[in-house]
């Protein structure tokens, strides 16, 4: 069964780059057909989704957030990354890593969800 893990700092300063891992344990990364996400919750509202990386290594991000975020991984370490430049208090939140798998035709399925990491922008 796969798991999966996030870490990064609690706390981080407006202007600052928030750099989140997301490590994958029972499974790798590049199993054809699965994709995964970072998704995020602001305190008192509904889940916002950040975008993925696919198991080919392709990535799709939110246009809302194109401009400042990223999203890599490291196959060796079958870990995800996220990265955040010039975050504001507006970006406070839990954020998750998802694995969900493509169908196609637009039908996909989240099966795994981390934990989720709590980060605050605050000076």
């Amino acid at each position: 069964q796969v798991q999966l893990q996030e870490s990064g700092p609690g706390l981080v300063k407006p202007s600052q780059t928030l750099s989140l891992t997301c490590t994958v344990s029972g499974g790798s990364i590049t199993t054809s057909g699965y994709y995964w996400a970072w998704i995020r919750q602001p305190p008192g509202k509904g889940l916002e989704w950040i975008g993925y990386i696919g198991y080919s290594g392709n990535t799709n991000v939110s246009p809302s957030l194109e401009s400042r975020s990223s999203i890599s991984r490291d196959t060796a370490k079958n870990h995800i990354t996220l990265q955040l430049s010039s975050v504001t208090p507006e970006d406070t939140a839990v954020y998750y890593c998802a694995r969900f798998y493509d169908y196609g035709a637009g039908s996909h399925d989240y099966d795994s969800w981390g934990q989720g990491t709590q980060v605050t922008v605050s000076s």
